[in-house]
Protein backbone atom coordinates (compact mmCIF):
# COMPACT_ATOMS: atom_id res chain seq x y z
CA UNK A 1 0.00 0.00 0.00
CA UNK A 2 2.87 2.38 0.79
CA UNK A 3 4.48 2.46 -2.71
CA UNK A 4 1.08 2.91 -4.36
CA UNK A 5 0.16 5.89 -2.18
CA UNK A 6 3.64 7.41 -2.67
CA UNK A 7 3.32 7.00 -6.46
CA UNK A 8 -0.07 8.74 -6.42
CA UNK A 9 1.41 11.68 -4.52
CA UNK A 10 4.24 11.97 -7.07
CA UNK A 11 1.69 12.04 -9.88
CA UNK A 12 -0.31 14.79 -8.22
CA UNK A 13 2.90 16.74 -7.66
CA UNK A 14 3.52 16.73 -11.42
CA UNK A 15 6.44 14.33 -11.45
CA UNK A 16 6.35 12.31 -14.66
CA UNK A 17 5.75 8.67 -14.38
CA UNK A 18 8.49 7.81 -16.88
CA UNK A 19 11.13 10.21 -15.60
CA UNK A 20 14.35 8.81 -14.16
CA UNK A 21 13.97 10.99 -11.08
CA UNK A 22 10.56 9.49 -10.26
CA UNK A 23 11.88 5.96 -10.64
CA UNK A 24 14.81 6.66 -8.34
CA UNK A 25 12.57 8.35 -5.78
CA UNK A 26 10.11 5.43 -5.77
CA UNK A 27 12.92 2.92 -5.54
CA UNK A 28 14.43 4.82 -2.61
CA UNK A 29 11.07 4.93 -0.86
CA UNK A 30 10.55 1.22 -1.34
CA UNK A 31 14.00 0.38 0.00
CA UNK A 32 13.56 2.64 3.02
CA UNK A 33 10.18 1.12 3.67
CA UNK A 34 11.50 -2.44 3.55
CA UNK A 35 14.43 -1.60 5.81
CA UNK A 36 12.17 0.16 8.35
CA UNK A 37 9.72 -2.75 8.39
CA UNK A 38 12.52 -5.28 8.71
CA UNK A 39 14.19 -3.44 11.59
CA UNK A 40 10.87 -2.85 13.34
CA UNK A 41 9.81 -6.48 12.93
CA UNK A 42 13.17 -7.78 14.17
CA UNK A 43 13.13 -5.42 17.18
CA UNK A 44 9.53 -6.38 17.99
CA UNK A 45 10.35 -10.09 17.87
CA UNK A 46 13.43 -9.65 20.04
CA UNK A 47 11.54 -7.53 22.58
CA UNK A 48 8.66 -10.01 22.63
CA UNK A 49 11.04 -12.93 23.19
CA UNK A 50 12.87 -11.03 25.94
CA UNK A 51 9.65 -10.04 27.71
CA UNK A 52 8.30 -13.59 27.38
CA UNK A 53 11.48 -15.09 28.81
CA UNK A 54 11.49 -12.57 31.69
CA UNK A 55 7.88 -13.13 32.73
CA UNK A 56 8.13 -16.88 32.15
CA UNK A 57 11.05 -17.10 34.57
CA UNK A 58 9.21 -15.00 37.15
CA UNK A 59 6.04 -17.09 36.86
CA UNK A 60 8.07 -20.28 36.93
CA UNK A 61 9.89 -19.23 40.10
CA UNK A 62 6.57 -18.30 41.74
CA UNK A 63 4.80 -21.50 40.75
CA UNK A 64 7.83 -23.53 41.85
CA UNK A 65 7.71 -21.84 45.25
CA UNK A 66 4.00 -22.58 45.51
CA UNK A 67 4.56 -26.21 44.49
CA UNK A 68 7.42 -26.61 46.97
CA UNK A 69 5.36 -25.15 49.80
CA UNK A 70 2.39 -27.35 48.89
CA UNK A 71 4.66 -30.40 48.92
CA UNK A 72 6.04 -29.43 52.34
CA UNK A 73 2.50 -28.91 53.65
CA UNK A 74 1.48 -32.30 52.29
CA UNK A 75 4.48 -33.76 54.11
CA UNK A 76 3.37 -32.31 57.43
CA UNK A 77 5.52 -29.15 57.52
CA UNK A 78 2.63 -26.78 58.23
CA UNK A 79 4.96 -23.92 59.16
CA UNK A 80 5.90 -23.53 55.47
CA UNK A 81 4.77 -20.25 53.90
CA UNK A 82 4.62 -18.96 50.32
CA UNK A 83 6.25 -15.54 49.76
CA UNK A 84 4.39 -12.93 47.76
CA UNK A 85 5.34 -13.45 44.08
CA UNK A 86 4.77 -9.81 43.16
CA UNK A 87 2.91 -10.72 39.97
CA UNK A 88 -0.36 -8.99 40.72
CA UNK A 89 -3.38 -9.27 42.98
CA UNK A 90 -4.40 -12.72 41.70
CA UNK A 91 -1.02 -14.32 42.53
CA UNK A 92 -0.91 -12.55 45.90
CA UNK A 93 -4.37 -13.92 46.67
CA UNK A 94 -3.17 -17.42 45.74
CA UNK A 95 -0.18 -17.11 48.08
CA UNK A 96 -2.40 -15.79 50.89
CA UNK A 97 -4.87 -18.65 50.42
CA UNK A 98 -2.13 -21.29 50.57
CA UNK A 99 -0.63 -19.68 53.68
CA UNK A 100 -4.06 -19.65 55.35
CA UNK A 101 -4.50 -23.30 54.41
CA UNK A 102 -1.13 -24.18 55.95
CA UNK A 103 -1.95 -22.26 59.12
CA UNK A 104 -5.35 -23.92 59.52
CA UNK A 105 -3.93 -27.37 58.87
CA UNK A 106 -1.28 -26.66 61.49
CA UNK A 107 -3.97 -25.65 63.97
CA UNK A 108 -5.95 -28.80 63.18
CA UNK A 109 -2.88 -30.96 63.67
CA UNK A 110 -2.05 -29.25 66.96
CA UNK A 111 -5.63 -29.74 68.13
CA UNK A 112 -5.53 -33.40 67.10
CA UNK A 113 -2.33 -34.02 69.02
CA UNK A 114 -3.60 -32.21 72.08
CA UNK A 115 -6.89 -34.08 71.84
CA UNK A 116 -5.16 -37.46 71.74
CA UNK A 117 -2.85 -36.50 74.61
CA UNK A 118 -5.73 -35.20 76.74
CA UNK A 119 -7.88 -38.21 75.91
CA UNK A 120 -5.07 -40.54 76.95
CA UNK A 121 -4.65 -38.58 80.18
CA UNK A 122 -8.37 -38.72 80.92
CA UNK A 123 -8.45 -42.48 80.37
CA UNK A 124 -5.23 -43.15 82.28
CA UNK A 125 -6.62 -42.22 85.70
CA UNK A 126 -9.71 -44.51 85.79
CA UNK A 127 -7.87 -47.31 83.97
CA UNK A 128 -5.00 -47.06 86.45
CA UNK A 129 -7.45 -47.26 89.33
CA UNK A 130 -9.17 -50.32 87.84
CA UNK A 131 -5.84 -52.02 87.15
CA UNK A 132 -4.51 -51.33 90.65
CA UNK A 133 -7.61 -52.73 92.33
CA UNK A 134 -7.67 -55.80 90.08
CA UNK A 135 -4.02 -56.50 90.90
CA UNK A 136 -4.78 -56.04 94.59
CA UNK A 137 -7.61 -58.54 94.28
CA UNK A 138 -5.38 -61.03 92.48
CA UNK A 139 -2.66 -60.70 95.12
CA UNK A 140 -5.14 -61.02 97.94
CA UNK A 141 -4.37 -57.58 99.31
CA UNK A 142 -7.98 -56.50 98.90
CA UNK A 143 -11.23 -58.36 98.95
CA UNK A 144 -14.17 -57.87 96.63
CA UNK A 145 -16.14 -55.88 99.17
CA UNK A 146 -18.59 -53.01 98.71
CA UNK A 147 -15.84 -50.38 98.84
CA UNK A 148 -13.81 -52.05 96.08
CA UNK A 149 -16.89 -52.51 93.93
CA UNK A 150 -17.76 -48.84 94.37
CA UNK A 151 -14.30 -47.77 93.20
CA UNK A 152 -14.52 -50.06 90.17
CA UNK A 153 -18.02 -48.83 89.33
CA UNK A 154 -16.95 -45.19 89.65
CA UNK A 155 -13.95 -45.74 87.37
CA UNK A 156 -15.93 -47.56 84.71
CA UNK A 157 -18.67 -44.94 85.01
CA UNK A 158 -16.15 -42.20 84.38
CA UNK A 159 -14.94 -43.99 81.25
CA UNK A 160 -18.53 -44.42 80.12
CA UNK A 161 -19.29 -40.72 80.63
CA UNK A 162 -16.13 -39.80 78.75
CA UNK A 163 -17.15 -41.96 75.79
CA UNK A 164 -20.65 -40.47 75.77
CA UNK A 165 -19.29 -36.91 75.94
CA UNK A 166 -16.90 -37.49 73.06
CA UNK A 167 -19.68 -39.00 70.97
CA UNK A 168 -22.01 -36.12 71.77
CA UNK A 169 -19.53 -33.37 70.89
CA UNK A 170 -18.51 -35.17 67.68
CA UNK A 171 -22.13 -35.47 66.55
CA UNK A 172 -22.82 -31.87 67.47
CA UNK A 173 -19.82 -30.46 65.60
CA UNK A 174 -20.54 -32.62 62.55
CA UNK A 175 -24.18 -31.54 62.45
CA UNK A 176 -25.42 -35.05 63.18
CA UNK A 177 -27.64 -34.18 66.14
CA UNK A 178 -31.32 -35.00 66.09
CA UNK A 179 -33.00 -31.76 67.18
CA UNK A 180 -36.73 -31.14 67.44
CA UNK A 181 -37.18 -27.37 67.63
CA UNK A 182 -40.44 -25.99 68.98
CA UNK A 183 -41.44 -22.46 69.94
CA UNK A 184 -40.66 -22.18 73.65
CA UNK A 185 -40.61 -19.32 76.10
CA UNK A 186 -37.09 -18.75 77.34
CA UNK A 187 -38.43 -18.30 80.87
CA UNK A 188 -39.71 -21.90 80.85
CA UNK A 189 -36.29 -23.22 79.82
CA UNK A 190 -34.51 -21.22 82.50
CA UNK A 191 -36.95 -22.02 85.31
CA UNK A 192 -36.86 -25.74 84.48
CA UNK A 193 -33.05 -25.81 84.50
CA UNK A 194 -32.92 -23.77 87.73
CA UNK A 195 -35.35 -26.14 89.43
CA UNK A 196 -33.23 -29.13 88.43
CA UNK A 197 -30.07 -27.49 89.83
CA UNK A 198 -31.65 -26.14 93.04
CA UNK A 199 -30.68 -29.05 95.31
CA UNK A 200 -27.02 -28.99 94.23
CA UNK A 201 -26.85 -25.23 94.80
CA UNK A 202 -28.51 -25.53 98.18
CA UNK A 203 -26.07 -28.24 99.23
CA UNK A 204 -23.11 -25.98 98.46
CA UNK A 205 -24.86 -22.90 99.92
CA UNK A 206 -24.68 -20.95 96.65
CA UNK A 207 -27.63 -18.71 95.82
CA UNK A 208 -29.30 -19.17 92.44
CA UNK A 209 -31.32 -16.24 91.12
CA UNK A 210 -33.45 -16.03 87.98
CA UNK A 211 -34.17 -12.71 86.24
CA UNK A 212 -36.27 -13.27 83.13
CA UNK A 213 -38.06 -10.95 80.75
CA UNK A 214 -41.43 -12.44 79.88
CA UNK A 215 -42.48 -12.88 76.27
CA UNK A 216 -39.04 -13.92 74.99
CA UNK A 217 -39.76 -16.88 72.72
CA UNK A 218 -37.18 -19.04 70.95
CA UNK A 219 -37.42 -21.96 68.54
CA UNK A 220 -35.21 -24.66 70.07
CA UNK A 221 -35.17 -28.27 71.19
CA UNK A 222 -36.12 -28.06 74.90
CA UNK A 223 -34.10 -31.17 75.77
CA UNK A 224 -30.95 -29.92 74.09
CA UNK A 225 -31.24 -26.46 75.61
CA UNK A 226 -31.91 -28.04 79.00
CA UNK A 227 -28.61 -29.89 78.61
CA UNK A 228 -26.83 -26.63 77.71
CA UNK A 229 -28.27 -24.71 80.65
CA UNK A 230 -27.53 -27.64 82.97
CA UNK A 231 -23.88 -27.63 81.85
CA UNK A 232 -23.58 -23.88 82.35
CA UNK A 233 -25.22 -23.95 85.78
CA UNK A 234 -23.03 -26.87 86.84
CA UNK A 235 -19.93 -25.05 85.58
CA UNK A 236 -20.92 -21.89 87.49
CA UNK A 237 -21.54 -23.92 90.66
CA UNK A 238 -18.11 -25.59 90.45
CA UNK A 239 -16.32 -22.24 90.27
CA UNK A 240 -18.42 -20.28 92.79
CA UNK A 241 -17.50 -20.58 96.50
CA UNK A 242 -20.10 -21.09 99.26
CA UNK A 243 -22.06 -17.91 99.89
CA UNK A 244 -21.68 -16.81 96.27
CA UNK A 245 -24.39 -15.88 93.78
CA UNK A 246 -25.25 -17.21 90.32
CA UNK A 247 -27.83 -15.31 88.28
CA UNK A 248 -29.57 -16.40 85.08
CA UNK A 249 -30.76 -13.43 83.02
CA UNK A 250 -33.07 -13.55 80.01
CA UNK A 251 -33.26 -10.51 77.75
CA UNK A 252 -34.25 -9.65 74.19
CA UNK A 253 -31.62 -7.04 73.17
CA UNK A 254 -33.03 -6.78 69.66
CA UNK A 255 -36.20 -8.05 67.98
CA UNK A 256 -34.58 -11.01 66.23
CA UNK A 257 -32.46 -12.35 69.11
CA UNK A 258 -32.88 -13.60 72.69
CA UNK A 259 -29.98 -13.81 75.12
CA UNK A 260 -29.73 -16.09 78.16
CA UNK A 261 -26.79 -15.16 80.39
CA UNK A 262 -25.43 -17.17 83.34
CA UNK A 263 -23.45 -14.83 85.60
CA UNK A 264 -21.46 -15.87 88.68
CA UNK A 265 -19.29 -13.99 91.15
CA UNK A 266 -16.80 -16.82 91.58
CA UNK A 267 -13.25 -17.48 90.49
CA UNK A 268 -13.38 -15.80 87.09
CA UNK A 269 -11.25 -16.60 84.05
CA UNK A 270 -7.83 -15.20 83.18
CA UNK A 271 -7.62 -13.45 79.79
CA UNK A 272 -5.14 -15.99 78.41
CA UNK A 273 -7.60 -18.81 79.13
CA UNK A 274 -10.72 -17.06 77.87
CA UNK A 275 -9.99 -17.65 74.17
CA UNK A 276 -9.59 -21.43 74.74
CA UNK A 277 -12.38 -22.08 77.24
CA UNK A 278 -14.59 -23.88 74.66
CA UNK A 279 -11.86 -26.17 73.34
CA UNK A 280 -12.08 -29.90 73.98
CA UNK A 281 -10.55 -30.99 77.30
CA UNK A 282 -9.29 -27.47 77.99
CA UNK A 283 -9.21 -26.52 81.66
CA UNK A 284 -8.13 -23.20 83.11
CA UNK A 285 -7.53 -25.03 86.41
CA UNK A 286 -6.80 -28.70 85.55
CA UNK A 287 -6.33 -29.96 89.11
CA UNK A 288 -9.54 -28.45 90.42
CA UNK A 289 -11.63 -29.53 87.43
CA UNK A 290 -10.42 -33.11 87.57
CA UNK A 291 -11.20 -33.19 91.26
CA UNK A 292 -14.83 -32.64 90.32
CA UNK A 293 -14.76 -35.56 87.89
CA UNK A 294 -15.59 -33.58 84.77
CA UNK A 295 -14.41 -34.67 81.34
CA UNK A 296 -13.43 -31.15 80.28
CA UNK A 297 -15.72 -30.95 77.26
CA UNK A 298 -18.99 -29.80 78.82
CA UNK A 299 -18.56 -26.27 77.45
CA UNK A 300 -17.52 -27.68 74.08
CA UNK A 301 -20.72 -29.72 73.93
CA UNK A 302 -22.79 -26.73 75.03
CA UNK A 303 -21.41 -24.47 72.33
CA UNK A 304 -21.89 -27.14 69.66
CA UNK A 305 -25.50 -27.72 70.76
CA UNK A 306 -26.29 -24.00 70.66
CA UNK A 307 -24.66 -23.52 67.24
CA UNK A 308 -26.55 -26.54 65.89
CA UNK A 309 -29.76 -24.60 66.63
CA UNK A 310 -28.68 -21.41 64.90
CA UNK A 311 -27.31 -19.59 67.93
CA UNK A 312 -24.00 -18.87 69.61
CA UNK A 313 -22.34 -19.21 73.00
CA UNK A 314 -19.71 -16.79 74.29
CA UNK A 315 -17.81 -16.27 77.54
CA UNK A 316 -16.63 -13.10 79.27
CA UNK A 317 -14.76 -12.36 82.49
CA UNK A 318 -13.06 -9.29 83.97
CA UNK A 319 -10.28 -11.57 85.22
CA UNK A 320 -9.34 -13.91 88.03
CA UNK A 321 -11.45 -13.40 91.14
CA UNK A 322 -14.08 -11.26 89.42
CA UNK A 323 -16.55 -13.87 88.23
CA UNK A 324 -17.55 -14.90 84.73
CA UNK A 325 -20.55 -14.82 82.44
CA UNK A 326 -21.68 -17.16 79.66
CA UNK A 327 -24.18 -15.81 77.14
CA UNK A 328 -26.41 -17.96 74.94
CA UNK A 329 -27.63 -16.04 71.89
CA UNK A 330 -30.61 -17.63 70.16
CA UNK A 331 -32.80 -16.49 67.25
CA UNK A 332 -36.22 -15.39 68.41
CA UNK A 333 -39.22 -17.43 67.29
CA UNK A 334 -41.41 -15.85 64.61
CA UNK A 335 -44.64 -16.74 66.33
CA UNK A 336 -45.74 -17.07 69.93
CA UNK A 337 -45.97 -20.60 71.30
CA UNK A 338 -49.40 -22.16 71.59
CA UNK A 339 -48.46 -23.91 74.84
CA UNK A 340 -45.49 -24.41 77.06
CA UNK A 341 -43.74 -27.69 76.28
CA UNK A 342 -43.10 -29.91 79.26
CA UNK A 343 -39.51 -31.13 79.41
CA UNK A 344 -39.00 -34.74 78.35
CA UNK A 345 -37.39 -36.89 81.04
Amino acid sequence: MGPGIFHEHLRRAGVGQTSTEAAHVEEAFGSALLIALGVALTASVLLALGATAFFTRRVQRSTTAVADSASKIAGGHYESRVPSPGLGAEFDQLATTINDLARRLGDVESTRRRLLADLAHEMRTPLGSIEAHLEALEDGIRTLDAETLEVLHNSTGRLHRLAEDITAVSHAEEGGLDTRPVDTEASVLVETAAAAAYDAYAAKRVRLSVDVALGCTVSVDPDRMGQVLGNLLDNALQHTPPGGLVTVIVREPEPRWVEITVVDDGEGIDPEHLAHIFERFYRADPARSRAHGGSGIGLTISRALVEAQGGGLSAASPGRGHGASFTIRLPAARSAPAAHPSPRR
